[in-house]
Protein backbone atom coordinates (compact mmCIF):
# COMPACT_ATOMS: atom_id res chain seq x y z
CA UNK A 1 0.00 0.00 0.00
CA UNK A 2 1.24 3.36 -0.67
CA UNK A 3 1.86 6.17 2.09
CA UNK A 4 -1.42 7.79 2.71
CA UNK A 5 -0.40 10.94 1.52
CA UNK A 6 1.41 12.87 -0.87
CA UNK A 7 5.50 13.83 0.50
CA UNK A 8 5.71 16.79 -1.67
CA UNK A 9 6.93 19.81 0.56
CA UNK A 10 10.33 20.02 2.04
CA UNK A 11 11.95 21.90 5.17
CA UNK A 12 15.37 22.38 4.51
CA UNK A 13 17.61 22.59 7.44
CA UNK A 14 21.48 24.40 6.51
CA UNK A 15 24.20 23.63 9.18
CA UNK A 16 26.34 26.56 10.54
CA UNK A 17 30.09 26.92 9.74
CA UNK A 18 31.69 23.20 11.18
CA UNK A 19 34.19 23.35 12.88
CA UNK A 20 37.12 20.79 13.70
CA UNK A 21 34.54 18.26 12.13
CA UNK A 22 31.45 18.76 14.31
CA UNK A 23 28.71 20.53 12.56
CA UNK A 24 26.73 23.25 14.22
CA UNK A 25 23.28 23.74 15.28
CA UNK A 26 21.21 23.90 11.68
CA UNK A 27 18.61 26.73 11.77
CA UNK A 28 15.55 27.23 9.42
CA UNK A 29 15.39 29.00 6.20
CA UNK A 30 13.42 31.91 7.07
CA UNK A 31 11.71 31.23 3.61
CA UNK A 32 10.78 28.33 4.45
CA UNK A 33 9.26 28.61 7.70
CA UNK A 34 7.11 31.46 6.61
CA UNK A 35 5.45 29.16 4.32
CA UNK A 36 1.54 28.70 5.04
CA UNK A 37 0.00 25.77 6.54
CA UNK A 38 -1.72 22.84 4.11
CA UNK A 39 -4.16 20.32 5.03
CA UNK A 40 -3.71 16.99 4.14
CA UNK A 41 -5.60 13.75 5.17
CA UNK A 42 -4.64 11.34 7.21
CA UNK A 43 -6.07 8.22 8.39
CA UNK A 44 -8.23 8.01 12.11
CA UNK A 45 -6.36 5.51 14.36
CA UNK A 46 -9.21 3.11 15.52
CA UNK A 47 -8.51 0.75 18.55
CA UNK A 48 -9.94 -1.45 20.83
CA UNK A 49 -8.04 -2.22 24.33
CA UNK A 50 -8.92 -5.45 26.10
CA UNK A 51 -7.53 -5.89 29.96
CA UNK A 52 -6.94 -9.31 30.92
CA UNK A 53 -6.03 -12.74 29.17
CA UNK A 54 -9.16 -13.24 26.78
CA UNK A 55 -11.11 -16.58 27.47
CA UNK A 56 -11.96 -16.56 24.26
CA UNK A 57 -11.08 -14.58 20.70
CA UNK A 58 -11.20 -10.66 20.68
CA UNK A 59 -13.07 -9.01 17.80
CA UNK A 60 -13.28 -5.81 15.90
CA UNK A 61 -15.95 -4.12 14.19
CA UNK A 62 -12.93 -2.98 11.72
CA UNK A 63 -9.94 -4.98 9.64
CA UNK A 64 -6.95 -5.27 12.45
CA UNK A 65 -3.80 -4.14 11.18
CA UNK A 66 -1.97 -4.63 14.27
CA UNK A 67 -2.40 -6.39 17.51
CA UNK A 68 -0.71 -4.41 20.04
CA UNK A 69 -0.31 -6.69 23.36
CA UNK A 70 1.91 -6.04 26.84
CA UNK A 71 1.91 -7.67 30.12
CA UNK A 72 4.24 -8.39 32.99
CA UNK A 73 6.22 -11.02 33.92
CA UNK A 74 8.38 -13.84 31.69
CA UNK A 75 8.83 -12.63 27.89
CA UNK A 76 8.76 -15.77 26.41
CA UNK A 77 6.25 -18.37 25.90
CA UNK A 78 3.24 -16.04 24.60
CA UNK A 79 1.73 -16.37 21.15
CA UNK A 80 -1.24 -15.24 19.07
CA UNK A 81 -3.71 -16.61 16.40
CA UNK A 82 -5.20 -14.31 13.79
CA UNK A 83 -9.01 -15.28 12.86
CA UNK A 84 -9.50 -14.42 9.68
CA UNK A 85 -12.60 -12.67 8.02
CA UNK A 86 -14.02 -15.71 6.96
CA UNK A 87 -13.87 -17.22 9.83
CA UNK A 88 -10.57 -19.43 9.57
CA UNK A 89 -8.48 -19.62 12.07
CA UNK A 90 -4.11 -19.24 11.48
CA UNK A 91 -1.42 -20.79 12.98
CA UNK A 92 -0.22 -20.04 16.55
CA UNK A 93 2.56 -17.89 16.46
CA UNK A 94 4.99 -16.90 18.93
CA UNK A 95 4.93 -12.89 20.42
CA UNK A 96 8.39 -11.16 20.02
CA UNK A 97 8.98 -8.86 22.42
CA UNK A 98 9.86 -5.31 21.22
CA UNK A 99 11.14 -3.93 24.42
CA UNK A 100 11.01 -4.09 28.03
CA UNK A 101 8.97 -0.98 29.46
CA UNK A 102 10.27 0.74 32.81
CA UNK A 103 7.88 2.92 34.90
CA UNK A 104 8.58 5.80 33.36
CA UNK A 105 11.80 7.49 30.91
CA UNK A 106 14.26 6.50 33.72
CA UNK A 107 12.66 4.37 36.13
CA UNK A 108 13.55 0.94 37.15
CA UNK A 109 14.88 -1.44 33.98
CA UNK A 110 13.63 -4.40 36.24
CA UNK A 111 9.52 -3.57 35.68
CA UNK A 112 9.58 -6.35 32.97
CA UNK A 113 6.43 -4.95 31.27
CA UNK A 114 6.83 -6.25 28.06
CA UNK A 115 5.58 -4.69 24.80
CA UNK A 116 4.76 -6.07 21.25
CA UNK A 117 3.03 -5.27 17.92
CA UNK A 118 1.81 -7.73 15.99
CA UNK A 119 0.92 -7.05 11.71
CA UNK A 120 -2.81 -8.55 11.72
CA UNK A 121 -2.90 -7.91 7.98
CA UNK A 122 -7.00 -7.05 7.88
CA UNK A 123 -7.87 -9.98 10.87
CA UNK A 124 -11.37 -9.98 12.01
CA UNK A 125 -10.13 -10.74 15.62
CA UNK A 126 -7.26 -12.59 17.02
CA UNK A 127 -6.72 -15.11 20.15
CA UNK A 128 -3.62 -15.03 22.71
CA UNK A 129 -2.22 -16.67 25.14
CA UNK A 130 0.41 -15.65 27.80
CA UNK A 131 3.48 -17.52 29.57
CA UNK A 132 2.88 -18.66 32.72
CA UNK A 133 3.03 -16.26 35.44
CA UNK A 134 2.41 -13.29 32.89
CA UNK A 135 0.07 -10.52 34.78
CA UNK A 136 -1.50 -7.26 34.10
CA UNK A 137 -2.23 -8.84 30.68
CA UNK A 138 -3.64 -6.28 27.58
CA UNK A 139 -4.20 -6.49 24.39
CA UNK A 140 -5.48 -3.88 21.67
CA UNK A 141 -6.71 -4.41 17.96
CA UNK A 142 -5.46 -1.42 16.18
CA UNK A 143 -6.33 0.07 12.84
CA UNK A 144 -4.11 3.09 11.52
CA UNK A 145 -5.14 2.37 7.61
CA UNK A 146 -8.95 2.01 7.12
CA UNK A 147 -10.16 4.87 9.80
CA UNK A 148 -12.53 7.78 8.79
CA UNK A 149 -9.92 10.79 7.33
CA UNK A 150 -8.89 13.43 9.61
CA UNK A 151 -7.80 16.43 8.59
CA UNK A 152 -4.87 18.34 9.86
CA UNK A 153 -2.61 21.85 8.77
CA UNK A 154 0.86 21.36 8.64
CA UNK A 155 3.72 23.10 7.02
CA UNK A 156 5.74 20.57 6.09
CA UNK A 157 5.89 16.73 5.26
CA UNK A 158 9.81 16.24 5.00
CA UNK A 159 12.94 17.93 5.78
CA UNK A 160 16.69 17.60 6.09
CA UNK A 161 18.84 17.21 9.22
CA UNK A 162 22.74 17.23 8.96
CA UNK A 163 22.57 16.38 5.15
CA UNK A 164 19.75 13.38 6.31
CA UNK A 165 16.04 13.37 4.52
CA UNK A 166 13.88 12.45 6.67
CA UNK A 167 9.87 12.36 6.62
CA UNK A 168 8.81 14.49 9.42
CA UNK A 169 5.86 13.68 12.33
CA UNK A 170 3.36 15.28 10.08
CA UNK A 171 4.66 13.34 7.30
CA UNK A 172 3.57 10.09 8.61
CA UNK A 173 0.50 11.41 9.73
CA UNK A 174 1.32 11.45 14.03
CA UNK A 175 -1.54 12.47 16.10
CA UNK A 176 0.03 14.96 18.41
CA UNK A 177 -3.30 14.65 20.42
CA UNK A 178 -2.00 11.53 21.76
CA UNK A 179 0.84 12.70 23.82
CA UNK A 180 -2.08 14.59 26.09
CA UNK A 181 -4.20 13.48 28.53
CA UNK A 182 -7.70 14.22 29.07
CA UNK A 183 -7.38 17.01 30.92
CA UNK A 184 -4.96 18.90 28.67
CA UNK A 185 -1.52 18.31 30.25
CA UNK A 186 1.44 16.74 28.38
CA UNK A 187 2.05 13.45 29.58
CA UNK A 188 5.55 12.90 28.74
CA UNK A 189 7.21 16.68 28.95
CA UNK A 190 10.19 17.12 26.93
CA UNK A 191 13.12 17.12 28.83
CA UNK A 192 16.55 17.49 27.10
CA UNK A 193 20.16 16.66 28.02
CA UNK A 194 23.69 16.46 26.37
CA UNK A 195 23.52 13.34 24.18
CA UNK A 196 26.17 10.50 25.39
CA UNK A 197 25.43 7.47 23.41
CA UNK A 198 23.52 5.64 20.34
CA UNK A 199 21.58 2.72 20.52
CA UNK A 200 20.30 0.67 17.58
CA UNK A 201 16.59 -1.70 17.74
CA UNK A 202 14.54 -3.39 15.58
CA UNK A 203 11.07 -3.13 15.71
CA UNK A 204 10.63 -7.29 15.53
CA UNK A 205 7.69 -6.78 12.99
CA UNK A 206 7.49 -7.72 9.54
CA UNK A 207 10.10 -7.61 7.07
CA UNK A 208 9.04 -5.50 3.17
CA UNK A 209 6.62 -3.54 5.11
CA UNK A 210 4.56 -2.30 2.04
CA UNK A 211 2.97 0.74 4.11
CA UNK A 212 5.56 1.91 7.03
CA UNK A 213 4.09 5.29 7.88
CA UNK A 214 0.78 3.00 8.79
CA UNK A 215 3.41 0.90 10.91
CA UNK A 216 4.76 3.77 12.82
CA UNK A 217 1.44 4.87 13.38
CA UNK A 218 0.09 1.80 15.45
CA UNK A 219 3.89 1.58 16.86
CA UNK A 220 3.01 5.47 18.42
CA UNK A 221 -0.52 4.33 19.25
CA UNK A 222 1.39 0.89 21.39
CA UNK A 223 3.61 3.32 23.06
CA UNK A 224 2.24 6.57 23.80
CA UNK A 225 -1.64 4.81 24.45
CA UNK A 226 -1.11 1.23 25.81
CA UNK A 227 2.42 1.63 27.33
CA UNK A 228 1.73 5.13 28.42
CA UNK A 229 4.56 6.62 27.69
CA UNK A 230 3.01 9.77 25.58
CA UNK A 231 4.88 9.46 22.73
CA UNK A 232 6.43 6.83 20.44
CA UNK A 233 9.84 5.40 21.66
CA UNK A 234 12.57 6.21 19.56
CA UNK A 235 13.75 9.13 18.09
CA UNK A 236 14.41 8.42 14.60
CA UNK A 237 13.21 4.86 12.72
CA UNK A 238 14.33 4.04 9.01
CA UNK A 239 12.14 1.67 6.60
CA UNK A 240 13.34 -1.30 4.57
CA UNK A 241 13.85 0.99 1.84
CA UNK A 242 15.83 3.39 3.42
CA UNK A 243 13.64 6.20 4.64
CA UNK A 244 14.14 8.02 8.05
CA UNK A 245 11.08 8.91 9.68
CA UNK A 246 11.56 11.97 12.82
CA UNK A 247 10.18 10.02 16.07
CA UNK A 248 9.71 11.36 19.32
CA UNK A 249 8.24 15.11 19.73
CA UNK A 250 11.16 17.32 20.45
CA UNK A 251 9.55 21.21 20.26
CA UNK A 252 8.76 23.47 17.61
CA UNK A 253 12.23 24.73 16.58
CA UNK A 254 12.19 22.20 13.44
CA UNK A 255 15.29 20.34 14.71
CA UNK A 256 14.24 16.08 15.17
CA UNK A 257 15.17 14.63 18.44
CA UNK A 258 16.96 17.92 19.85
CA UNK A 259 16.56 21.21 21.15
CA UNK A 260 17.50 24.71 19.74
CA UNK A 261 21.03 24.51 21.53
CA UNK A 262 21.44 20.65 20.49
CA UNK A 263 21.19 18.75 23.33
CA UNK A 264 18.70 15.53 22.83
CA UNK A 265 15.05 14.99 23.96
CA UNK A 266 14.81 12.03 26.36
CA UNK A 267 12.57 9.20 24.70
CA UNK A 268 11.61 5.72 25.65
CA UNK A 269 13.79 2.84 24.12
CA UNK A 270 15.91 2.00 26.82
CA UNK A 271 14.05 1.49 30.32
CA UNK A 272 16.62 3.16 33.04
CA UNK A 273 19.11 4.58 30.44
CA UNK A 274 17.09 7.08 28.16
CA UNK A 275 18.18 10.46 29.06
CA UNK A 276 21.36 11.46 26.89
CA UNK A 277 20.73 7.76 25.07
CA UNK A 278 19.64 8.43 21.21
CA UNK A 279 17.34 5.59 19.92
CA UNK A 280 17.12 4.74 15.88
CA UNK A 281 14.71 1.31 14.97
CA UNK A 282 14.69 -0.21 11.66
CA UNK A 283 11.43 -1.46 10.98
CA UNK A 284 11.62 -5.08 11.15
CA UNK A 285 12.99 -8.30 12.59
CA UNK A 286 16.55 -8.63 12.12
CA UNK A 287 17.28 -12.52 14.37
CA UNK A 288 17.87 -14.59 10.98
CA UNK A 289 18.27 -11.83 8.37
CA UNK A 290 20.00 -8.73 7.73
CA UNK A 291 18.67 -5.08 6.63
CA UNK A 292 18.29 -4.16 3.41
CA UNK A 293 21.45 -2.94 1.80
CA UNK A 294 19.21 1.04 1.70
CA UNK A 295 18.35 0.11 5.48
CA UNK A 296 22.04 -0.14 6.34
CA UNK A 297 23.08 2.44 4.29
CA UNK A 298 20.62 5.20 6.05
CA UNK A 299 21.48 3.97 9.45
CA UNK A 300 25.10 4.33 8.56
CA UNK A 301 24.61 8.20 7.09
CA UNK A 302 22.64 8.79 10.18
CA UNK A 303 24.62 7.80 12.65
CA UNK A 304 27.65 9.59 10.98
CA UNK A 305 26.21 12.56 10.98
CA UNK A 306 24.99 12.54 14.54
CA UNK A 307 28.41 11.21 15.36
CA UNK A 308 29.90 14.32 13.71
CA UNK A 309 27.13 17.09 14.87
CA UNK A 310 28.07 15.40 18.96
CA UNK A 311 31.75 15.05 18.14
CA UNK A 312 31.19 11.22 19.02
CA UNK A 313 34.13 8.77 18.37
CA UNK A 314 31.60 6.17 16.95
CA UNK A 315 34.28 2.98 17.79
CA UNK A 316 34.72 4.24 21.48
CA UNK A 317 33.93 2.38 24.57
CA UNK A 318 32.18 5.01 27.30
CA UNK A 319 30.95 4.97 30.66
CA UNK A 320 27.08 5.77 30.45
CA UNK A 321 26.34 8.52 33.42
CA UNK A 322 22.58 9.12 33.59
CA UNK A 323 21.77 12.92 34.26
CA UNK A 324 18.80 12.01 36.37
CA UNK A 325 19.69 9.77 38.78
CA UNK A 326 23.52 8.91 38.52
CA UNK A 327 23.37 5.26 37.07
CA UNK A 328 26.36 4.08 35.07
CA UNK A 329 26.70 1.69 32.51
CA UNK A 330 29.88 0.67 29.89
CA UNK A 331 28.85 0.46 26.83
CA UNK A 332 30.02 1.16 23.09
CA UNK A 333 29.18 4.77 21.86
CA UNK A 334 27.32 2.67 19.35
CA UNK A 335 25.29 -0.27 20.74
CA UNK A 336 22.35 -2.72 20.42
CA UNK A 337 19.37 -2.64 23.15
CA UNK A 338 20.30 -5.80 24.34
CA UNK A 339 23.64 -4.16 25.81
CA UNK A 340 21.36 -2.22 28.28
CA UNK A 341 18.51 -4.53 28.93
CA UNK A 342 17.98 -8.09 28.61
CA UNK A 343 16.24 -8.67 25.44
CA UNK A 344 16.29 -9.83 21.54
CA UNK A 345 16.45 -6.89 20.24
CA UNK A 346 17.79 -5.51 18.18
CA UNK A 347 17.88 -8.91 16.92
CA UNK A 348 21.22 -11.42 16.60
CA UNK A 349 21.86 -10.71 12.63
CA UNK A 350 21.80 -6.93 12.91
CA UNK A 351 23.60 -6.96 16.65
CA UNK A 352 26.44 -9.18 15.37
CA UNK A 353 27.20 -6.84 12.39
CA UNK A 354 27.63 -3.88 14.57
CA UNK A 355 31.32 -4.02 14.67
CA UNK A 356 31.45 -3.49 11.30
CA UNK A 357 28.56 -0.88 11.45
CA UNK A 358 30.82 1.29 13.76
CA UNK A 359 33.35 0.81 11.77
CA UNK A 360 31.88 1.91 8.47
CA UNK A 361 30.45 4.62 10.06
CA UNK A 362 33.94 6.20 11.60
CA UNK A 363 34.92 6.25 8.15
CA UNK A 364 31.98 8.37 7.15
CA UNK A 365 32.25 10.32 9.76
CA UNK A 366 35.47 11.13 8.51
CA UNK A 367 34.68 11.81 4.89
CA UNK A 368 32.25 14.42 7.06
CA UNK A 369 35.37 16.12 8.54
CA UNK A 370 37.51 16.15 5.33
CA UNK A 371 34.66 17.95 3.31
CA UNK A 372 34.10 20.41 6.23
CA UNK A 373 38.09 21.86 6.11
Amino acid sequence: MAHPFSLTRRTVFRAAAVAAGVAAVPTLLPAVSAKAARTVRVPGTRAKAVAGAAARAVEADFPIGYVGVTWSGPQRGAGIRLLGQDGNRGAWTALRPTCVAGADADGPASSGRVSVLVPADGAAGYELRFPDGATDTRSTAIDTVNGPAVERAVTTTTGEFLGIDYITRAGWGADESLRFKADGSENSPQTYYPAQTLTVHHTAGANGDADPAATIRAYYHLHAIENDWGDIGYHFLIDGAGRVYEGRYSGTDGMPAHDADGKMVTAFHAAGFNSGNLGIALLGTFTDQSPTPETRQSLTRLLAALSTYHGFDPQAAVTFVNPVNGVTKDVQMISGHRDWLVTDCPGATLYDGLPALRADVAAARSQNRARSL
